[in-house]
């Protein structure tokens, strides 16, 4: 007999979102989370944005759980009175050789259901932005902003209301697969075991040290891609988010706003070793750099250091961008354990759908 039906390790957004499907679907379920705080990593450090699915390859899970994850998304939010707001972005285009970018991202999105964008030229951009310089752009009215925060706390009591439970500062240092289940070592002082029949790995930045006692040589290659922030001093003048054509990496520094109005621009891509959380002031020149292509009117000195993330990739640098990755038995060959890896952006707005797949793979065999 096991001590728990089934355990999710992990306390951010996609797996509180599990969490809770799991226990309103019937099963004792407990999450164990290593910080003191729900969704404290990751989850608390992107940019909140809904987005809308544009930019995925067709048929990959970024694309199919995106699109059904804005929709879900926006309907919980209404439904559960969690702060958000459906601005509306702008994919912009700075020269005219960047055109048939705009024309790419156009098909990629009508290919993922996407069929909401409208393309303008840039006097039709500049008179929903007086302040945006581009050749062309994308409008994207379903890309909209949420308050992460009440949406994880959403999640946890509705996971509580259904019997389930969060367990803080509590660090899983291992995992065995025993028989009829899994066992899990939690660290520190007096540290203990527990055992569970089924198991959903979403750990985040966490996945790649405890997947080691499963996965052995299949361990796949994993990368920390770190994405600074800088926030603009004083109120911006625009009322959508605004972003320029990807680049390598991600989608560029682009223009987001919070529920306030307060604007801040990022992330960029810096590959590291080890977990920082710092934002070198010297990357200020590089965004300062990147925001002109499509705001000159940019003041000089109003970017301040703001915060970071980091992105639990699939790869490294140089590599294709990776999907997501949610593998069941038929994956990796363990009965009752979901593993989820590269949850990056857009796993925000995808963690209904995503708790929804984890549903459909938990009892493979």
């Amino acid at each position: 007999m096991t001590d728990v039906q089934t355990l999710v390790i992990g306390a951010g957004v996609v797996g509180l979102a599990t969490a809770r499907a799991l226990a309103l679907a019937g099963d004792e379920v407990m999450v164990l989370e290593r910080h003191g705080l729900i969704g404290s990593e990751t989850s608390s450090r992107s940019s909140e944005v809904i987005h809308a699915g544009i930019y995925y390859p067709r048929d990959s899970l970024k694309a199919r759980l995106c699109v059904a994850g804005r929709k879900a998304l926006y309907a919980y939010a209404a439904r559960r009175g969690i702060a958000h707001r459906r601005l509306g972005k702008l994919i912009v285009a700075t020269d005219a050789g960047q055109a048939g970018q705009l024309d790419a991202i156009a098909a990629a999105a009508a290919a993922n259901g996407v069929e909401d964008l409208v393309r303008l030229d840039a006097a039709a951009a500049r008179a929903l932005e007086p302040e945006l310089s581009c050749t062309a752009a994308l409008l994207s009215p379903s890309t909209g902003i949420i308050d992460s925060h009440a949406l994880m706390l959403a999640l946890q009591g509705d996971l509580e209301a259904a019997g389930g439970q969060v367990v803080l500062n509590t660090c899983v240092a291992a995992i065995e697969a025993v028989p009829g289940g899994y066992a899990v070592e939690i660290a520190g002082e007096g540290g203990y075991r527990l055992t569970c029949r089924r198991l959903v790995l979403s750990a985040g930045l966490g996945t790649p040290a405890l997947l080691r006692g499963l996965a052995g040589d299949r361990l796949p290659r994993f990368g920390l891609a770190k994405g600074s922030y800088f926030r603009l001093a004083g109120r911006a003048p625009f009322s959508r988010l605004i972003y320029p054509v990807p680049v390598p990496g991600g989608l560029g520094i682009h223009l987001t706003l919070d529920l306030a109005g307060q604007a801040r621009f990022g992330p960029d891509v810096e590959w590291i070793e080890t977990e920082d959380y710092r934002v070198d002031p010297a990357r200020g020149a590089a965004f300062e750099a990147a925001v002109r292509c499509y705001w000159p009117g940019l003041p000089e000195g109003a970017l301040q250091p703001d915060y970071a993330g980091i992105r639990p990739k699939l790869g490294g640098p140089g590599d294709p961008a990776a999907d997501f990755r949610i593998e069941g038995a038929s994956g990796h060959g363990h009965p009752g354990l979901v593993l989820l890896m590269g949850l990056e952006s857009p796993g925000l707005t995808s963690c209904l759908a995503i708790a929804g797949e984890v549903l459909d793979k938990i009892n493979e065999v």
